[in-house]
């Protein structure tokens, strides 16, 4: 489904919130393959034009032609330069956007987290907040992880003992990931943990920690499903004027307490909540106002739509 159009975009008067992309091209778009569909169009080789079937929430098809918005970036940008080393980093800051975003509301916190990128002492301020709300609804929607660290700490919060997370399993041996415990500075409240499809590595690990302990519910869609690790071995070729490339190998992956991978399988959430098309023309999210629910918090469903603010990724 089509849940947001970026402003001033060619797409903006062709499709709509709440639209349901059928094909792409002559491909038929399902959750198995639309990574494959992202990587080829964005990545291998970038499109000018993005030819789609799309179905109303009405029922109605219609075919479109997007065209696709391509930047050309420098092909080399010397960084011994202070005003390309300027540009290089800053478009890197522009670019990542507000990590989360934290609501108080009736007692709960909100807690809006777009990636495991935080800070021990960020970390520590939240769950610091926290422990003065009775409960908390942790959104990782879309979040696709990050730090294994922050993962560790993010659990350790819950907890007032050292916990297990996982069995990291490589092709020579197996140890032990471990969140060590807050003591009488772990959260004690209730906990309600978002996810949906776009939620991967340790976003998923995070929610599955909190169903096999019984330390929180899970709401939303079934995770991505994607927590193996990859080491990244950046090539080149060439002397004076070099080709950079590189490539990922899998590493490890990750048994659960219950003895078993969340790769290709995902979290299975306690409570499937899955937006209509209605709901996403609308602006609603359904899926937040049950998640909210447990926490003794009514939200209406247009307001909970409007909660976290939502930043495009800045293209010039």
């Amino acid at each position: 489904f089509v849940i947001r159009v970026r402003p001033g975009s060619d797409a903006e008067s062709k499709i709509h919130p709440g639209d349901e992309i059928l094909k792409f091209s002559r491909f038929s778009v399902d959750r198995d393959d639309m990574w494959k569909l992202e990587y080829a169009a964005n990545e291998l080789s970038p499109l000018t034009n993005l030819p789609l079937t799309v179905r109303a929430p009405d029922g109605r098809d219609r075919e479109v032609v997007i065209a696709a918005k391509i930047i050309p970036e420098k092909r080399v940008t010397d960084l011994t330069n202070a005003s390309e080393r300027f540009w290089f980093f800053r478009k890197e800051e522009r670019e990542e956007g507000t990590v989360q975003q934290l609501v108080e509301k009736d007692d709960v916190l909100f807690w809006k987290l777009r990636a495991f990128f935080l800070s021990e002492g960020e970390i520590g301020d939240v769950w610091g907040k926290a422990r003065k709300h009775r409960a908390v609804v942790l959104d990782l929607r879309d979040d696709g992880g990050g730090s294994t660290e922050v993962l560790k700490q993010m659990v350790g919060n819950l907890f007032d003992h050292d916990v297990k997370i996982a069995d990291r399993k490589t092709r020579k041996d197996s140890k032990e990931m471990k969140a060590a415990g807050r003591g009488g500075k772990a959260y004690q409240g209730k906990l309600i943990v978002l996810v949906n499809s776009r939620s991967a590595s340790a976003a998923e690990m995070f929610a599955r920690v909190a169903q096999l302990e019984k330390r929180g519910v899970v709401v939303g869609d079934r995770s991505e499903g994607a927590v193996m690790e990859a080491v990244h071995y950046p090539m080149s070729q060439g002397m004076d004027t070099k080709i950079f490339y590189g490539f990922s190998v899998t590493e490890a992956d990750l048994i659960m307490t219950d003895g078993k991978s969340l790769e290709n399988a995902g979290v299975t959430p306690d409570e499937v909540v899955l937006p209509t098309a209605e709901d996403i023309a609308s602006g609603k999210d359904p899926a937040l106002v049950r998640a909210a629910e447990p926490a003794g918090v009514k939200l209406d469903p247009v307001e909970a739509g409007k909660m976290f603010k939502f930043e495009w990724k800045v293209m010039d």
